[in-house]
């Protein structure tokens, strides 16, 4: 029974937490939030009679609620501004949902009062459709007079509301149709090129790379991306990759020598004295110890380098008059090295982590136009964070 205490403290401390919590949530104006703890609670005991407040503010809340959305329609409806139909059809489709969570609960009794709670359910039917055909045509409508326009925020605009339109009433008279032509005259169209400004050739696989959008995951639904300009669409924008400066380092070869010693253990050999006679112990045996013995490596290192650096400018430029709208610097570098060694001498006179030289040959520079094209993933990245940054 003393183990119970505790359990059953906690129990009515939680229970109490959460009625607390959604009179808070009532008395602070949340009125569906409210409900929505009120029901959580009451769904799987609603006739226990640890629940009983729940009930109470869950009929308290609901009055409330209700309330407060007729006051809200009455004042909405009688403005009779159209950008407030959306919020009519809301406010009727949450009048009805509020409604429709509360019924499976019902009864729900108030055991003091000895009777059920009231709740005051009305059909909303004829106000949610009413509403419904009076948005969709205003949306219908207003996403129509705004495809007349010559902005492409107007065009998205109809789209969206479009969209929105075909969610709540689909199929209604041509929206399908519309919202389609909405979305080609939404979208800007850019053409990206490369130029090079270098005395140095950029190799074609490089430039086929990095024109290649469907790599970058860029295109969306607003922002198409063309290399080859395509008769006929309109672009608006273009985006010029200039490459400034190629400059690729000598073929070097650096070399240097060094000497390493290292004393090893070689087996064992008698401990002599000072007079060079053998040492022995109390039993009369010659003592031994390590015989060490010095080894030396004499190793020839050797570090092939070569080195490329490509700087290029991403220009933005209205396609329309090839305005400079904006400018972007970029830069990469790739760089080839291969180390190996040779030697002369016992190896082990040397580290072994050092052994993977000696392995090592001298390998064939790579040609220049290799260079330039191993900085072509490098450069990608740079330029799709740029992309990505600075979208239209």
């Amino acid at each position: 029974m003393k183990k119970q205490l505790p359990l059953l403290a906690l129990f009515f401390f939680i229970l109490s937490c959460g009625v607390k919590q959604t009179r808070n949530l009532l008395t602070s104006g949340n009125y569906d939030e409210a409900i929505d703890n009120a029901i959580n609670n009451l769904r799987s005991n609603k006739d226990k009679k640890g629940n009983q407040e729940y009930v109470y503010l869950l009929e308290e809340a609901f009055y409330k609620a209700k309330e407060r959305d007729l006051n809200q329609l009455n004042l909405l409806e009688q403005d009779k501004n159209p950008v407030n139909l959306e919020r009519i059809y809301n406010t009727y489709i949450q009048l009805n949902n509020r409604q429709e969570k509360i019924k499976p609960l019902l009864p729900l009794q108030l055991l003091k009062e000895g009777k059920n709670a009231k709740f005051s359910f009305d059909n909303y039917n004829k106000q949610i459709v009413d509403s419904k055909n009076t948005l969709s045509q205003y949306l219908y409508e207003n996403s129509k007079a705004l495809l007349k326009s010559t902005n492409k925020l107007d065009f998205r605009k109809a789209y969206d509301d479009l969209e929105y339109l075909n969610q709540i009433n689909p199929n209604y008279q041509n929206t399908l149709q519309l919202q389609e032509e909405a979305l080609n005259k939404g979208k800007y169209y850019v053409n990206v090129v490369l130029r090079n400004q270098t005395n140095m050739l950029i190799p074609m696989d490089l430039q086929n790379d990095l024109l290649d959008f469907n790599t970058y995951g860029m295109n969306d639904k607003w922002t198409v991306y063309h290399s080859i300009l395509q008769k006929q669409i309109k672009y608006d924008y273009q985006i010029i990759v200039n490459f400034r400066d190629i400059m690729i380092s000598p073929e070097q070869i650096k070399e240097k020598e060094f000497v390493k010693e290292k004393q090893i253990k070689d087996g064992l050999k008698d401990l002599l004295d000072k007079n060079g006679k053998p040492v022995k112990d109390s039993l009369g045996k010659v003592i031994k110890v390590d015989n060490l013995k010095t080894i030396v490596i004499r190793i020839r290192e050797f570090n092939q380098y070569k080195a490329c650096q490509v700087a290029a400018n991403v220009d933005y430029l209205d396609f329309k008059n090839k305005q400079l709208l904006k400018s972007f610097p970029i830069a990469s570098e790739s760089v080839f090295k291969n180390d190996y060694a040779t030697y002369k001498g016992d190896k082990r006179a040397t580290e072994e982590a050092y052994y993977p030289y000696f392995s090592r040959k001298l390998i064939p520079f790579p040609s220049n136009e290799q260079m330039v094209f191993d900085t072509g993933e490098d450069l990608k990245a740079k330029l799709k964070g740029i992309l990505t940054k600075n979208r239209f």
